[in-house]
């Protein structure tokens, strides 16, 4: 790279103006072949200086090995947004979504406001107010021209503006994208910087002792109606979309074991797989709890009359002998925070 020779030239550049006549401009030009894909390359300037300043930059970027050709070399914004495209497959559309939000930390733009100004902003692009503050971040930057020194700042940046949880995560991701960017573009990336710093710990949440948790139990199995609701999460340690997406054909009595393999979204729409991997599980049936499902399957709201869902909501009593309107219906998750946990 650095026997490359970069000549500084001139031309006459000629345009037809609207009105007939002929315009000529004088501008200065660097000629050089490109190290890398050995096609002949130009630039134009306007003025002499600016090319020489040019020139001297495209030197100092070959003699320290920085300098790659643009074609090969992605800003942040297009290395995330190549990211996001390989991640399109292998994960449900939900938390598709959310990585697409949690990225525009890295990319930007970032408005300073509270989370549901910055929410707003994201979906629409609308500022709040018209003296909103917007933070560009680091989508504009090359991968090659990124510093070590710059993601230290944006970290700090995040850290500050939208929390130390957010950051934390947003840093992950970041490692991920440029890993993938120098696997795929062949663009050495810097280094994730180390030691950042922290804000104070916040008090950790008071969690239910098991004297408590066993006290809970013991009403769970005296409340027919709600009881397996919120004594579920308690015996089979599940999320809550594989609880509210477990249907009855997941539920295997006679093995003693229930499979997990989907979940419910927040729309009370079920997808055909877990929220990872290892999601994808089988869980044994305690001896406790295999009572509450014997008893709760009696009474379980049908749909059309068929037990489906496990966890559904009751629906609207009719007169009888008609059943409930929408029974055995999903149940938001929303719903299922506010009504049963």
């Amino acid at each position: 790279m650095t026997d490359t020779i970069i000549k500084l030239g001139t031309w006459n550049r000629r345009r037809k103006l609207a009105s007939g006549k002929t315009q000529r401009q004088k501008l200065h030009t660097l000629n050089w072949t490109c190290p890398e894909t050995g096609r002949k390359r130009r630039l134009s300037f306007a003025s002499k200086a600016d090319a020489e300043a040019k020139r001297a930059a495209l030197l100092a970027q070959m003699q320290g090995r920085r300098y790659f050709n643009p074609g090969s070399n992605p800003t942040v914004a297009e290395a995330v947004a190549h990211w996001l495209d390989l991640k399109a497959a292998d994960i449900k559309p939900q938390t598709l979504k959310t990585y697409r939000i949690l990225c525009r930390c890295i990319t930007g733009p970032l408005l300073q406001g509270t989370p549901k100004e910055r929410a707003a902003f994201t979906e629409a692009g609308v500022k709040p107010y018209r003296d909103a503050k917007v933070l560009q971040m680091l989508g504009h930057r090359k991968l090659s021209e990124l510093t070590t020194a710059e993601i230290r700042l944006w970290h700090a940046t995040v850290r500050d503006e939208v929390g130390e949880f957010t950051a934390s995560e947003v840093k992950g991701m970041f490692k991920s994208i440029l890993a993938l960017a120098e696997e795929d573009f062949g663009v050495p990336v810097p280094k994730m910087p180390s030691n950042l710093t922290r804000r104070k710990q916040k008090p950790r949440k008071s969690i239910l002792e098991p004297a408590e948790v066993a006290q809970l139990l013991d009403y769970a199995r005296t409340d027919p109606q709600r009881g397996i609701f919120y004594a579920f999460p308690f015996l089979t340690g599940v999320r809550a979309s594989e609880q509210l997406g477990l249907l009855w054909e997941d539920i295997d009595l006679d093995r003693g074991v229930i499979e997990i393999r989907r979940v419910q979204e927040r729309d009370g729409s079920i997808t055909l797989a877990t929220k990872t991997e290892a999601g994808a599980r089988e869980i044994p049936i305690c001896a406790s709890l295999r009572k509450m499902l014997l008893a709760w399957k009696l009474v379980c709201p049908r749909r059309d009359g068929e037990l489906y869902r496990v966890f559904c909501g009751p629906g609207q009593p009719r007169a009888w002998p008609q059943r409930p309107r929408n029974a055995g219906a999903a149940i938001l998750y929303s719903n299922f925070l506010r009504r049963y946990w």
